[in-house]
């Protein structure tokens, strides 16, 4: 029985999570964080033991991106902390409103060369909206309070919190009241002339196009992004890939996009994804809207004259103004709408034609028919792409009414990690992840987690025993006498799995591949399909250009 006093920094803590509706953290255990564990039993918080604190960080971002709302990753300090660091980035790029939790060394002891002691603060700082060490018990709540807040406002991304082991051992006197003011996510609302006047030029271009960040992508984003095409008239694209405008899920975007007369940036960033504005035409005229006058500024030295408005707002709140204030359609041109989505949605011809070989590995094009069906069966499902080459194919090919990606980042090893809470987040739904077998080395192990926590999802490695991605450059750069040190073992990562107590099956042929979809399903476990794979170069997707449909993207 627990007796300990409720009034511990650490009971503070888990309160206070509580109060934000924090109700499961992705969690490694460590030692200045058991009092912690300890404390979540009373405030009922889950803690989803998992097995590297990466893993962590990218299960608390999945879990906010699926949801809407922060999550909370608790590592311990020192090395477990560094772990974790990789992740927080993959978060701040995809602008996911999570919350890092550190363990630290005890503050009493600071400078003195206590276990494990880091400059953890000062570390995360570059990769968060915010980062600090709370240095009193009683300022705990508070601080808890402040980090979800400041995750979930503005330009929404991580922000890192480190407790002491003697700040969470320290008592406090009665927890403050918390309420809903101090955690709600703090609005960066657009002016309502500035919306008109925003409307106004839109309205006077012959080719008009908004494009937006990630956070426009999914959730309540995507449902105003959509709303704000239908209102205005106006073709809203959402850019989310490390890819840009050549992302394959944008099929000729980049086309259409050299095309258009005057551009919203939506809460988009003006950086290597978008070719520092060169992706447009030197007459192209640009808004922006952001939520962070730096943005703005990047994209004044960038445009000069030809940024004819600027205003400082958040994107999903923006989006909101702009449909209350627009009267009908600003965009006269239905044309010019069908001509952005005939590009997104083009594909060339020739893939609905490729076939595998019957006694062969698979074409990445058919496999994703085969899990387009599987997709297709919900009206939630969740689709998770990862990797280099055959995570190109993945998003050229595939589309769910949930879409998680490894995000302008561009790193590699998320998708388990992501699959396992987006098991938990959505229970019920097919969850299925895909992912190369170089990036699949990274986290198997929380297949281990997703067995303890029962999350429940499908995972296809596409394996062609090689890093294809460096592969490519390799081949495409020096020459096939210079190709070395890319090549991988064909291993059974389906045996890993089960080994670790989940479903497992291995695909080698085409015809192996449905029915081994419908046993993963059915076994009402996390599943590992290990698929032999055709090696090919990810996809360019071009109409003016003959298309190739085994082009090399360019990286």
């Amino acid at each position: 029985m627990n007796t300990a006093s409720p009034t511990r920094g650490a009971d503070a803590f888990a309160k206070a999570l509580r109060a934000a509706g924090v109700e499961r953290v992705f969690a490694m255990s460590g030692n200045q964080l058991m009092i912690a564990f300890d404390a979540f039993l009373d405030a009922d918080i889950k803690p989803v033991h998992i097995r590297h604190e990466a893993a962590a960080v990218h299960m608390a971002d999945a879990w906010a991106q699926l949801t809407g709302k922060v999550g909370v990753a608790v590592v311990p300090a020192g090395p477990g902390f560094a772990n974790a660091l990789s992740a927080l980035y993959t978060a701040r790029m995809s602008e996911s409103p999570v919350v890092l939790i550190g363990g630290h060394a005890p503050v009493g002891r600071r400078g003195m060369g206590a276990f494990q002691e880091m400059p953890q603060a000062e570390l995360a700082s570059h990769f968060t909206k915010a980062s600090w060490t709370v240095d009193n018990a009683a300022h705990i709540a508070q601080s808890i309070a402040r980090a979800v807040q400041i995750a979930s406002s503005g330009r929404r991304g991580p922000v890192h919190v480190s407790l002491p082991e003697d700040i969470l051992a320290a008592t406090v006197g009665s927890l403050p009241p918390l309420g809903d003011d101090f955690v709600r996510p703090i609005r960066w609302p657009l002016d309502e002339r500035a919306a008109r006047s925003v409307l106004a030029a839109l309205a006077g271009a012959a080719r008009p196009l908004v494009v937006t960040g990630p956070v426009m992508g999914r959730g309540e984003g995507r449902r105003l992004a959509a709303r704000l095409e239908e209102r205005t008239g106006i073709p809203v694209v959402c850019m989310e890939s490390p890819r840009g405008v050549n992302d394959p899920c944008l099929g000729a975007f980049a086309e259409a996009l050299a095309e258009a007369d005057m551009v919203l940036a939506l809460g988009k960033m003006m950086d290597f994804s978008f070719q520092y504005g060169a992706a447009l035409n030197k007459d192209c005229k640009v808004i922006d809207i952001d939520a962070e006058s730096a943005m703005i500024e990047r994209s004044r030295k960038l445009f000069g004259p030809r940024l004819v408005i600027a205003a400082e707002a958040g994107a999903a709140s923006a989006a909101q103004r702009l449909i209350d204030c627009a009267e009908g359609p600003v965009n006269k041109d239905p044309g010019w709408t069908r001509e952005v989505k005939d590009a997104v949605a083009y594909r060339p011809a020739e893939w609905r034609s490729i076939a595998s070989k019957a006694d062969g590995p698979v074409h990445p094009v058919e496999l994703c028919r085969a899990v387009q069906a599987r997709l297709d069966a919900h009206p939630d499902s969740v689709l998770i792409v990862d990797g280099g080459e055959f995570g190109q194919w993945s998003q050229a090919c595939l589309n769910a009414p949930n879409r998680l990606i490894n995000g302008l980042a561009g790193a590699i090893g998320s998708a388990i990690p992501y699959a396992v809470a987006a098991g938990l987040a959505k229970p019920g739904v097919p969850v299925v992840a895909l992912m190369g077998d170089g990036s699949a080395g990274f986290h198997l192990s929380e297949f281990d987690t997703a067995a303890r926590s029962g999350s429940i999802f499908t995972l296809i490695v596409g394996n062609d025993s090689r890093w294809n991605a460096e592969y490519q450059i390799q081949l495409r750069s020096y020459g096939p006498q210079r190709l070395h040190s890319c090549e991988l073992n064909p291993t059974r990562y389906d045996q890993v799995a089960a080994t670790l107590g989940c479903h497992g099956e291995h695909v080698a042929r085409p015809a192996e591949l449905a029915p081994a979809l419908e046993r993963a399903a059915a076994s009402g476990k996390a599943a590992c399909i290990n698929v032999a794979i055709e090696s090919h170069p990810a996809p360019v997707v071009r109409r003016k250009a003959a298309p190739d449909a085994r082009a090399a993207a360019a990286h």
